[in-house]
């Protein structure tokens, strides 16, 4: 089977990469920027096949579909950090809207047929209100940034298509995940980099946080790429389905669940630049229908990830420490 991940190289790409060559009879592709850092594939680049291809230029996607005639398409590909779309809504949109306009229309133009995964979000659902919780496929989208105006538009844009054109094409919003090699700007990430700086003397014992207060719905990035696999093996075309772990937790305690795995003392110090004009205060999702669909649960619990993610940071951190030494 040939499977195009676009965004390989980011953080769920390199998971998903991992997780399509462990099931054996797949060739995996991937799309790249040229200016894309390649450090979370490094290790998988005698195993998959890379093109460099810009969503953004239609021409470069209808090669790159030609050329490789994929039989499944997982679409991850776009500017996925929620605070740079408020610096650069236009690039956001553009990236992520039209990106994937251009995925779908090269698909019609090349009379392609593969099964496509839309990776949505559940940012999409914004503005919540207590009494909607949990959020099902089926609760109001009140998109409360640039990002998740993006996303919600990448959402829909894949229900038209799967409708108007009969396209195989599966919507997911993931909630939050995180696990090993997740990017430095994302908060879990952020907290389990500055803790090993502070572990290793390379940072003073201060960890500099935005808003604790919010509450989110994690679950490990193996377990979302486990089922992106499954919505496109048994889910329906046009759907879209929610994955999540049912259960919300504030990013305070995420924090704490961190600092107990180290013996550093620190200091917390929020800083202002790292809080949002408007945030999203509470997510929790309803998986209850994709699990139904596919069989799919999460199986990795939250302080397993947590620790996962800090020894990675720990394993990036050491040899800068030791040169420094």
């Amino acid at each position: 089977m040939r499977v195009l991940v676009t965004g390989i190289t980011g953080f769920v790409g390199s998971h998903l990469a991992e997780f399509l060559l462990q099931q054996g009879g797949i060739q995996v592709f991937g799309t790249q920027r040229w200016r894309s850092k390649t450090d979370n594939i490094d290790h998988l680049r005698s195993k998959i096949t890379l093109r460099e291809c810009d969503l953004r230029d239609a021409t470069s996607v209808r090669q790159a579909l030609a050329d490789i005639k994929p039989e499944r398409i997982f679409h991850l590909a776009g500017q996925s950090f929620v605070p740079m779309s408020w610096h650069a809504p236009s690039e956001t949109m553009t990236t992520n809207s039209i990106g994937q306009i251009n995925l779908l229309e090269s698909l019609r133009e090349l009379k392609l047929g593969p099964r496509v995964q839309v990776a949505g979000s559940s940012e999409e659902y914004g503005l919540v209100l207590p009494n909607e919780l949990p959020l099902t496929e089926a609760s109001p989208l009140r998109p409360l940034s640039p990002y998740a105006v993006s996303k919600v538009a990448q959402d829909f844009l894949g229900f038209q298509y799967a409708r108007s054109y009969k396209m195989f094409i599966v919507r997911t919003r993931a909630f939050n995940h995180s696990g090993p090699r997740r990017g430095e700007v994302f908060a879990t990430s952020n907290f389990a980099k500055q803790i090993a700086l502070i572990e290793a003397g390379l940072q003073e014992p201060v960890i500099s946080v935005g808003d604790l207060s919010s509450r989110r719905d994690f679950s490990d990035v193996r377990d979302i790429v486990r089922g992106y696999w499954l919505c496109l093996e048994k889910g329906e075309p046009g759907e879209v389905y929610n994955l999540c772990s049912g259960r919300d937790v504030a990013i305070r305690d995420v924090l704490d669940i961190l600092l107990k795995l180290s013996s550093a003392k620190v200091q917390v110090k929020v800083d202002p630049a790292r809080l949002r004009p408007s945030d999203v205060q509470i997510l929790k999702g309803d998986c209850s229908k994709f699990t139904r669909q596919t069989g799919w649960k999460p199986a990795i619990p939250l302080e397993q990830t947590l620790e996962d993610l800090l020894n990675y940071w720990r394993s990036k951190v050491r040899p800068v420490a030791a040169t420094v030494a």
